[in-house]
């Protein structure tokens, strides 16, 4: 994850009258869910997200108890930080393509029979980040399979999707606009026929202009989902990002959307990668009468490192002392 400056970045077609009563159905309740952007009904309104009892957070808060005792300030603190809905990443080096469509059947599941909606990160595009702290990815060629062994898994199973961070954000620097594009509409289009409410990565709001964002994601079949997510494992405050997010939905015919609030607590002070006194920002909620807001989300685990900076683990590892700082300066 990555930026050169402040990084931190409906129509369906008509159906054939062949499609049988029963796929048509499984396509109407799909596309009531989450399109067109400027629908009015929030999807998420009565959501509540699921918490991955297997997080990297959960076992922090489990090495603390047994390190510490159950009780100890450090167990404590974890212990109530992965209490907290935080997204699952899906990268193609943790689910590849011959278990990522069952590993999202089974977390999207687990979420259901808890009453809950599981929010997952699509973060496995070719030539991802651009090649500094978070590089990796599929090919050109292996990506779409992967997206689509995803997507055949939500076909029927309601979740939330963020779409892909930093991949347009990071297009102009990268010099790869038309490929990533292309790209990303590819996936865009493989998941906007399931039940998953789908936000495209629109960076933040000291990165890309609201204009040019709004020009790719427009480019890339914002149209076909529900929208975008914003301050993806970034920091900046919410007033920010709320007034930008505002701008890019107005010229994308109203597109809805998302922010990370999960560690924009105490803003930004102008770095993207573990950047020290940062805190906590608000839970993880369902917005209501915040203009196209749907949600705050925690879609960065607080606690997981942005890279080798700042005295950082390897971008994605846990970090302890990060997780505590975080903790401690919400409050906690």
């Amino acid at each position: 994850m990555h930026s050169s400056g402040s990084r931190t970045g409906l129509v369906l077609g008509i159906i054939a009258l062949a499609v049988p009563v029963l796929a048509l159905g499984t396509f109407v309740s799909a596309f009531a869910l989450q399109v067109p952007g400027g629908q009015t009904v929030n999807p998420l309104a009565t959501t509540s997200f699921y918490v991955n009892p297997s997080s990297s957070a959960a076992q922090a808060a489990a090495d603390a108890a047994e390190r510490s005792g159950a009780t100890s300030a450090e167990a404590t603190a974890l212990s109530r930080l992965a209490a907290q809905p935080a997204a699952i990443w899906l990268t193609p080096e943790k689910y590849p393509l011959d278990t990522v469509g069952e590993e999202v059947a089974t977390i999207t599941d687990a979420a259901i029979k808890d009453g809950k909606t599981a929010v997952f990160v699509l973060y496995g595009i070719p030539n991802r980040d651009c090649g500094n702290f978070s590089s990796g990815g599929l090919s050109v060629l292996e990506y779409p399979g992967w997206v689509q062994a995803i997507a055949t898994s939500l076909t029927l199973r309601e979740a939330v999707v963020i779409l892909e961070p930093d991949a347009l954000s990071l297009a102009t620097q990268c010099n790869n606009v038309e490929e990533r594009v292309h790209e990303v509409h590819t996936a865009v289009d493989l998941l906007a026929p399931t039940r998953a409410t789908v936000y495209l990565d629109a960076g933040h709001s000291e990165w890309i202009a609201p204009s040019a964002m709004a020009g790719l994601l427009n480019r890339s079949g914002i149209a076909s989902v529900r929208g975008f997510a914003t301050n993806v494992s970034n920091y900046m405050d919410s007033a920010a990002e709320h007034a930008y997010a505002q701008q890019v939905s107005d010229l994308t015919n109203g597109a809805h959307y998302v922010i990370d609030t999960s560690r924009n607590g105490a803003g930004s002070n102008g770095e993207w990668c573990n950047p020290p006194g940062r805190a906590l920002g608000v839970l993880p909620s369902v917005v209501s009468n915040q203009g196209a807001q749907d949600a705050n989300l925690w879609i960065k685990q607080p606690g997981e490192s942005d890279g080798t900076c700042n005295g950082g683990p390897t971008a994605g590892d846990w970090w302890n002392a990060q997780a505590l700082a975080l903790t401690k300066a919400a409050g906690w």
